[in-house]
């Protein structure tokens, strides 16, 4: 189908006057497809991969995760959503307080009991401007948002929100890398299709829908070059999230050796998902030249990259000459080999000891590739996160995610601190002993970029997601227990088992999907390293 003619088949009138009622049922009804069509997601998924990164490179899984879980989580808080709407009214959050001038804090995770069970000690927040202000999705008015779907994930939640969340009927059109993909998707989505709320269109439809007349407006994930041109064409406004060069800021403190291999392993597994073409994955590790542990951080860093979590492969078109040129410009980098180089394109660049202007600073990698930045700031929190936010502020490319890691007792001590890094730092999305990808898979808090304009913005103006529809937010953040469990590609027959089930219960979050979920993990637990 082309643009126009996916434009005139909706009824955004028709989409807009669906009961509350209606719309659960048809929330439950798309839950059930999205499991029923799970496995062939994977496959697809892993299909697209492994025909641009070579044979059995992606497993049907690792598919899985990367299609339906963020779907899942976002289908589930937007059927919460409209379970409290059939009760009469909006759900609530777990509160708020006053941080600034003008600023609240809103506690929005978890809320739910199966939510609880997984989320462990971590609490999902959004920063408010002004006293905050939640809007029903019934009360917005109607219109249509073309969506234009991201490369590195088939998994278009913006879709989802547009329908349930703005109210607004939707024409999607997926990444060219996504074309077989979309075809699952819209079989899954069919009862949005057969009520003229959705449709979709062929890939190559781009320019002819951003020309579009009588949009809303236009969502987009990509890159943040082609964001500028839709802008320039478009008449409607453009809701983007284009990525940019995230930071991991590493507090001084004092950290045990358990610590360490802990969080290089999270680090190098979350440097790995999707072969590092992930949004919201940390690039740029910011430590202190003074804290006395950073070169056994380092040195952490390499062994769990090559040694303690598997390979991945680099599949996304364009990688290996963005490798090149990091290569070519940073003169300390190190080409690390997982498995021995024994899995398909899985080669990891670490780059340690960059400089504040360098190429690794101003440039956005996408894929396996992390470097560290050691700033000459004292050995202390104070002053180290006061020059780290003006560093990730004023020189760091984009605004997007940013991860803080800090020990306990130098948490405790610094309460204050850290709260004001929180509201000082310019991203949209801040994860405090978590990572910042698990901000874009919660339904409850937004993704995109921070305080930045139609005019000159990098990873993009707006934002996406927020189950509780609140509104005007400035970011959004989790805080998490410095043991908190992240990502740990430390087994791979346990990553797959875990992938499966945890995608399975976002969808379904049934005792008996729970029972499958925590028993399978219970006996991979016991399993060692596998590759």
């Amino acid at each position: 189908m082309d643009a126009q003619e996916a434009l005139d088949s909706l009824d955004a009138e028709g989409w807009a006057a669906t009961s509350a009622v209606e719309r659960l049922a048809l929330i439950e009804e798309v839950q059930g497809n999205l499991l029923k069509y799970a496995e062939e997601l994977g496959a697809v998924d892993a299909k697209m991969k492994c025909g641009h990164a070579g044979e059995g490179a992606v497993s049907r899984a690792e598919g899985i995760a990367t299609t339906v879980s963020a779907m899942g989580n976002t289908l589930m808080g937007i059927r919460h959503l409209y379970e409290s709407l059939v009760a009469g009214a909006m759900p609530r959050a777990n509160g708020s307080r006053k941080i600034g001038d003008n600023l609240y804090e809103v506690d929005v995770f978890p809320i739910h009991k199966k939510d609880k069970l997984l989320a462990g000690k971590a609490k999902g927040l959004l920063h408010v401007e002004g006293e905050p202000r939640q809007i029903s999705p019934l009360d917005k008015p109607a219109g249509v948002i073309a969506i234009s779907g991201a490369g590195n994930y088939s998994s278009s939640i913006e879709m989802a929100m547009a329908l349930f969340l703005d109210n607004k009927a939707v024409i999607h059109k997926p990444h060219q890398l996504n074309e077989a993909s979309d075809v699952v998707w819209a079989r899954i989505f069919a009862p949005l299709i057969e009520r003229k709320a959705l449709a979709f269109i062929d890939s190559d439809q781009g320019r002819e829908m951003s020309a579009l007349d009588g949009l809303h407006a236009i969502y987009f994930t990509g890159s943040t070059g082609v964001a500028h041109a839709i802008q320039d064409a478009a008449s409607a406004p453009l809701v983007s999230e284009c990525g940019g060069n995230n930071p991991c800021l590493i507090v001084p403190g004092e950290w045990t050796d358990k610590d360490m291999k802990h969080w290089a392993i999270q680090i190098a597994s979350v440097g790995k998902l999707n072969g590092g073409a992930i949004c919201g994955r940390p690039q740029t590790i910011i430590t202190s030249r003074n804290w006395p542990q950073r070169e056994q951080f380092l040195t952490a860093l390499r062994t769990a990259i090559a040694e303690e979590t598997f390979g991945t492969a680099t599949y996304y078109p364009g990688a290996d000459k963005t490798k090149e040129k990091f290569l070519e410009n940073q003169p300390t980098a190190e080409v690390l080999k997982p498995e021995g180089g024994a899995h398909p394109k899985s080669d990891f660049v670490f780059i340690p000891g960059i400089g504040e202007d360098d190429f690794a600073v101003h440039n956005e990698a996408f894929c396996q590739i992390l470097s560290e930045l050691p700033l000459e700031s004292e050995n202390n929190a104070d002053d180290f996160l006061t020059k780290a936010t003006a560093f990730c502020n004023d020189r760091l490319l984009g605004s997007l995610g940013c991860m803080i890691l800090v020990d306990n007792a130098t948490f405790k001590e610094n309460k204050d601190r850290v709260h004001q890094a929180l509201r000082e730092l310019r991203y949209g999305g801040i994860a405090v002993n978590n990572v910042a990808p698990n901000i874009w898979l919660n339904a409850y808090l937004t993704w995109g970029g921070c305080g930045e304009t139609t005019e000159n913005f990098v990873s993009g103006v707006g934002n996406f997601g927020n189950g509780l529809n609140f509104e005007n937010i400035v970011r959004s953040v989790i805080i998490d227990d410095f043991g908190a469990q992240t990502f740990a590609l430390t087994n791979r027959k346990q990553i797959d088992h875990l992938m499966t089930n945890a995608s399975k219960f976002s969808v379904d979050q049934s005792w008996r999907q729970f029972a499958k979920l925590a028993g399978q993990m219970m006996v991979d637990g016991f399993g060692g390293k596998d590759f």
